[in-house]
């Protein structure tokens, strides 16, 4: 597994901050009717459960936009990607659907509250470094053309930014050539979670994706 280097500055900015981290070996699909299935009885129990004005009380959620915050990012411009699918779900808006590794990552998402990166492992070069974006960061968000991720928690490869809680990068995206996944759970609400949402992660991932050589780690 890559190694992830956590700089001062967002030590500093969230003390509580935890990752759960997921290396394995995949094979991606286009569509998961299985995992739809789930995806569908989450987005009926999210309605059921919270009003749009809930959705920032959600304690991973909270924590997400409280690191932005603290790091210089106003979360209702750039809001954290577990946020935005809340939202859309209780707009009535159906959840994108993009492929089956895609598809699972925004269900945990939907379920926890964490924002989650989702990376095609072998297009990282190097190890990674979360650090927070600058002024002078290029960054081209999934679907989502040049992002200012100055403010925003980023981690970097040895090339540039790759993910932050927002948007993935193009570059690393996952598509259906996809073999090695790099799954980053983003736990500022702390520990609690994390390990439960990393061990369901990896069910779904066995389940949906055939994951195997499965390595994991808390940080």
């Amino acid at each position: 597994m890559l190694t992830i280097t956590i700089d001062e500055k967002v030590k500093t900015a969230c003390p509580g901050l935890t990752l759960g981290l997921i290396y394995c070996e995949v094979t991606n699909s286009e569509h998961s009717e299985g995992l739809w299935n789930e995806i569908a009885e989450a987005d009926r129990e999210f309605k059921a459960k919270y009003k749009i004005e809930q959705i920032n009380k959600i304690p991973a959620i909270r924590a997400t936009r409280d690191a932005y915050k603290a790091l210089g990012k106003d979360p209702n411009r750039y809001r954290p990607s577990a946020e935005a699918l809340c939202r859309r779900i209780l707009r009535d808006l159906p959840i994108y659907q993009i492929n089956t590794l895609v598809d699972l990552i925004n269900l945990v998402s939907i379920r926890t509250g964490y924002s989650i990166g989702g990376f095609d492992a072998d297009k990282i070069q190097g190890n990674l470094l979360l650090t927070a974006g600058t002024a002078d960061d290029e960054f081209e968000g999934i679907g989502r053309g040049v992002l200012n991720i100055e403010g925003l928690p980023v981690y970097k490869d040895a090339v540039g930014g790759i993910g932050t809680p927002t948007s993935d990068h193009e570059r690393t995206k996952l598509s259906l050539e996809s073999n090695h996944l790099l799954m980053i759970i983003n736990g500022y609400s702390g520990i609690a979670g994390v390990r439960e949402a990393v061990d369901w992660s990896v069910e779904l991932l066995q389940k949906y994706a055939g994951a195997i050589s499965i390595e994991t780690k808390i940080m």
